[in-house]
């Protein structure tokens, strides 16, 4: 955790400010096409269900799609909370759709995926945060789909620790819980939600010997120090899996983008995570919570 590590090339980290009037030539992607991505949008949109793959507008969705991962997201699409960096609706929810768990499973034999992830709005209009739900759908999963891995990225459930073991009691073989910036910047950027909050959920599912994972956004505004400031903090979480992406502000209602940051720096900053002891660290600037998730299982 306190390993020695050789300092990033300074002149790497902080160099590349944003001309926000374009995306660098790094950020420039294809839009998904072809079979495979025709058949799960075909699908999603037949059974009415929501992936933050396309409700983030994720960039890698193609790739992971077609390499049979996909991440669904449950409890609806609007959320009870309006964190700045964040693009999902926010308002009242409707009522859990009861169909809603069985459909994703539906979904996942006729796509014939490998790896699962499963993510969902914050449900603070609910009694028990939407603990129950998620459990349900773990569980029928792992009945339904026994070959599938899976990862869950939970919300913080209020750092309620009794909801997050009715996650825990269901053995994910992965979960994840995303600390999204540095502390300084966490009252600014996401509503609620505490930096010290998401650090117990990630000891406490790390505690009970379950894979844990978090993830950041940089160029919201970040230092170096604090960008390894934080990996310290999720180390002595007992956080083993890091993701580490650009920040790309959805509108301009969104949290101001400060930086692009180039990818020499997402580079860098990668393996000084190895060498301070993740087990697995994704770092580029495409990189979002669940890319590769497949990898991260084993």
């Amino acid at each position: 955790m306190n390993k020695e590590y050789n300092k990033p090339n300074d002149s790497l980290i902080g160099q590349h400010k944003a001309d926000f009037r374009r995306k660098p030539d790094w950020l420039k992607i294809k839009l998904p096409k072809g079979f495979k991505t025709s058949q799960v949008v075909g699908l999603l949109n037949e059974k009415h269900l929501h992936t933050i793959c396309s409700s983030g507008m994720c960039p890698n969705r193609a790739e992971c799609w077609g390499s049979g991962t996909a991440t669904f997201m449950i409890g609806g699409n609007i959320c009870t909370r309006n964190c700045k960096f964040c693009n999902v609706p926010t308002g009242k929810p409707l009522p859990l759709d009861p169909k809603e768990i069985e459909e994703i499973v539906d979904s996942i034999k006729q796509l014939n995926l490998k790896h699962i992830v499963i993510t969902s709005v914050d449900r603070d209009d609910l009694a028990d945060l939407g603990a129950a739900h998620w459990a349900l759908m773990i569980r029928r999963l792992k009945q339904e789909c026994p070959g599938v891995t899976m990862e869950v990225l939970i919300p913080d459930f209020q750092g309620k620790l009794e909801l997050v073991d009715m996650v825990i009691a269901e053995r994910p073989d992965v979960i994840s819980h995303n600390l999204e910036t540095v502390r300084r910047l966490t009252p600014e950027v996401r509503t609620f939600a505490t930096y010290e909050n998401s650090l117990k959920v990630i000891r406490h599912i790390a505690s009970k010997g379950i894979r844990s994972k978090s993830g950041i956004m940089l160029g919201l505004g970040e230092t170096r120090d604090e960008i390894l400031e934080t990996m310290d903090d999720l180390l002595s979480a007992g956080c083993e899996v890091m993701t580490i992406g650009q920040y790309l502000q959805p509108t301009k209602n969104n949290y101001p983008l400060q930086e692009y940051v180039h990818p020499d720096t997402f580079a860098e900053y990668g393996r000084i995570g190895k060498e301070k002891g993740f087990r697995h660290i994704e770092s580029s600037p495409m990189v979002r919570s669940s890319y590769h998730a497949e990898r991260h299982v084993h």
